[in-house]
């Protein structure tokens, strides 16, 4: 190991080189909040010295685990004393903006509030938006096919990525910047690398699909009593809104009354006597036009029965503060310690029977127990938290494993899936098989076989069992 220490110090100068409590003072894991324990942190200034210390590492046999942001939440970014870690932090500039053909070019280790900023200077907007927006990184975002708020008119990281360039095990370039918005020339490589959560190969650079901005904004938080309701609304306002609708987002009221209410960090907009609550958004072009268009809407669905109380944000401050209670993340936690969380999807028309039945059953295993639930729904895709109410330490590993049970195995009947968003992890990897088919797995396995053949990529973050 210092042998190839010393070889990779040579590329990357001796300050990227990080030992000792320089890699323990990080954290590589932001739900857990647990130090770093990896052998060494590398932090390669380009693709070039990236290629160079994969290729050492592979002569080494050295395994590595590439770090973005480190805002995943299914243990991704974790790594052994035995590994080295990527940390792509000084790869973090914006090469090129191209309005005319609605692309930038970025370097992986670019936060994604960066990228939306120097799109809207560009008069254009970088479609992809969620909470960690100021500490993800494009990287991270590509690798883990990143999802967040308005996945319902967008799409996913994969849908707003042309081209990208990724190092391999072997410390290959493989470049696919495609700028284009047509390109049938055989396989789509980059296809391989989003969502392979740095497996198959390490991506330092992307060409990303920028949007045409939509300045006029409208933000509404409603109620809704019953899950007929909901969902009457969603195909209510999926019709009326159109292209316009850009977020719909639910709380469950167990929720809406935690972070307001009970646990008084929010001012509650809304009476927290409603089964569920709703923050509906649109996008467009024209101020006037879509604020009369939306406040219309949002009567309408008074009038047909589908809400029973609403508030309509008349400024910015108004707007954030409704967002703040759907992206409260922390205090969510802090209120629910010990705490296990979990992303998945299903068929919208079974979420109510399937939260339903976990409440009751965490409630019937554990009296302390309790569960909080919140979602894309429209995407169907549902964020659970559960706390069992024991102290930290007690009984943790069993009651982990017996919340999983609840809340994973029913999903393989639905048609479901244990990752939505997030990735598999360290977390998941023992339930992938609930969601992909065993000749997908196989399949799986020959992709990481034949670009990775001594597993030293993210090892025991997707495939079980995975040997080298």
């Amino acid at each position: 190991m210092n042998a190839l220490l010393a070889e990779i110090t040579a590329i990357v100068g001796p300050s990227h080189l990080l030992e000792g409590d320089d890699v323990s003072t990080r954290r590589d894991d932001w739900m857990q909040g647990t130090p770093c324990r990896a052998r060494a942190i590398v932090r390669p200034a380009d693709a070039e010295q990236l290629s160079r210390v994969m290729a050492a590492c592979h002569r080494a046999r050295q395994p590595v685990v590439p770090h973005g942001g480190l805002t995943g939440l299914v243990g991704g970014g974790v790594a052994s004393s035995d590994e080295l870690a990527i940390s792509l932090e000084r790869m973090n500039q914006i090469d090129a903006i191209d309005p005319i053909s609605g692309t930038l070019t970025v370097q992986a280790g670019t936060p994604l509030q960066r990228v939306q900023e120097a799109a809207a200077e560009a008069g254009m907007q970088f479609a992809l938006d969620l909470g960690a927006r100021g500490s993800c990184t494009v990287g991270g975002n590509i690798a883990t096919n990143a999802g967040g708020v308005r996945v319902i008119r967008y799409g996913m990281m994969r849908e707003q990525v042309l081209g990208l360039e990724a190092v391999l095990a072997d410390g290959t370039q493989a470049s696919s910047m495609n700028h284009m918005l047509k390109n049938n020339a055989g396989y789509d490589l980059k296809q391989l690398f989003i969502g392979s959560a740095g497996t198959l190969g390490i991506v330092t650079r992307a060409v990303l699909k920028l949007k045409p901005q939509q300045p006029a904004m409208q933000t509404a938080m409603v109620a809704c009593d019953t899950f007929n309701d909901l969902t009457a609304l969603l195909q209510y306002v999926r019709q009326a809104l159109g292209e316009q609708l850009a977020a719909f987002e639910v709380m469950w009221h167990n929720h809406y009354a935690l972070l307001t209410e009970e646990s008084g960090r929010h001012t509650p907009p809304l009476a927290t006597n409603a089964a569920f609550y709703v923050l509906i958004e649109t996008l467009g072009s024209d101020q006037e036009a879509t604020a009369q268009r939306f406040e219309s809407v949002i009567e309408r669905a008074f009038e047909n029965g589908h809400i029973s109380d609403a508030v309509i944000a008349n400024a910015t401050h108004q707007r954030k503060r409704l967002w703040a209670i759907r992206e409260d993340i922390e205090g969510l936690l802090h209120h629910l310690n010990p705490h296990f969380t979990f992303d998945v999807s299903l068929p919208i028309p079974e979420m109510e029977h399937y939260a339903r039945t976990l409440e009751e059953q965490v409630a019937q295993r554990w009296p302390d127990g309790r569960i909080v639930v919140f979602g894309h729904l429209g995407d169907g895709n549902l964020h659970i938290t559960v706390t069992t109410g024991h102290p930290d330490d007690v009984a943790l590993a069993d009651d982990k494993l017996a919340v999983e049970a609840l809340v994973y195995l029913p999903l393989a009947a639905m048609g479901g899936s244990v990752s939505a968003e997030h990735g598999i992890g360290l977390d998941k990897r023992a339930y992938l098989h609930l969601s992909r088919t065993s000749a997908e797995i196989t399949l799986m396995r020959t992709l990481k076989q034949a670009l990775d053949p001594h597993a030293l990529l993210n090892r025991h973050k997707i495939l079980p069992d995975e040997e080298p």
